[in-house]
């Protein structure tokens, strides 16, 4: 890899739209994970986040849609993203989020690839340790855009106080889930995002498949699944949407604990060779899939 060429990003969090938090972060629990405290931000949302190292989910809600601000030619309005998508596709996984080393210079690499011509973004909050006690967490954004899957949405996150955000008890799960694994995105045609998803990814290795491929991240994978592959998978019936995020998958020490799991708390699932899952219809929206760790 030349010296200048961009570092391949990893998986840092998914965002999974929902109309009532607190219902998703009850159903998120019965799944088996640990759900974080309501998170308010500045721009109309809320959120709960399931933490694993290094990555994240991250519920989010329109909690105030008056503070959510407009979108502009250069600047991307998470609010504004996150309502539209709950109004249009409804609930779900909308967001696919990497890692960051350098939010400006990612942007700057966005705009000169053609995939994004976005300010740089940073906020910062509040959040609570175990104990109660407030900490500063700070974020720096960068956007991307792929205009043949507008119902995606991409960007990468540099956490600017990670010791206050990363928290070794928030990432232990009754499931067991050690990590987030993969996120997976349904495309009628997985070659027409194949360009754009390796230039965001900083050039993320592309193993091949058929029609459908996966990009090897640092941290986790991006499973990019024609409907063929989706259905055979993840028994998805096909839609008329040409690109959107289905779900994601965790790895869990034990499949049969998940599924024993599951069965006690009345949740319908799949289970397949390779993996147990929850499917979107079931999920608020959102695949769940538990697969080997």
């Amino acid at each position: 890899m030349p010296a200048n060429a961009p570092a391949p990003r990893g998986l840092d969090h998914l965002v999974i739209g929902v109309r009532d938090l607190d219902a998703a972060g009850a159903f998120y629990e019965k799944l088996g994970f640990r759900v974080g405290a309501r998170n308010r931000h500045p721009w109309g949302t809320e959120n709960r986040i399931v933490q694993f190292p290094g990555s994240f989910l991250e519920l989010v809600t329109v909690a105030d849609p008056g503070a959510i601000p407009p979108a502009g030619a250069r600047s991307f309005s998470f609010g504004a993203f996150v309502r539209d998508a709950l109004a249009g596709q409804g609930e779900g996984l909308s967001m696919l989020v990497l890692e960051s080393r350098d939010a400006k210079a990612d942007a700057a690499a966005f705009k000169a690839a053609g995939i994004g011509d976005y300010e740089p973004f940073f906020f910062e909050r509040q959040a609570r340790r175990p104990d109660g006690s407030a900490v500063r967490v700070a974020f720096e954004l960068a956007f991307a855009a792929d205009p043949k899957a507008p119902e995606c949405g991409f960007f990468v996150c540099r956490q600017l106080e990670p010791q206050n955000f990363w928290n070794p008890d928030f990432q232990q799960h009754p499931n067991g889930a050690t990590a987030l694994s993969s996120a997976v995105m349904l495309a009628d045609v997985p070659a027409a995002h194949r360009a754009f998803l390796t230039a965001f990814s900083g050039g993320a290795e592309v193993l091949e498949g058929n029609e459908d491929y996966v990009l090897a991240l640092p941290r986790g994978r991006l499973d990019v699944l024609d409907p063929e592959t989706a259905q055979g998978a993840y028994q998805v019936e096909p839609d008329t949407t040409p690109a959107r995020f289905l779900g994601f998958c965790v790895s869990v020490p034990d499949l049969e604990a998940v599924a024993e799991r599951l069965t006690a708390a009345g949740i319908p699932f799949v289970q397949n060779e390779e993996r147990v899952f929850v499917q979107a219809g079931d999920a608020m929206g959102c695949m769940v899939a538990f697969e080997p760790a």
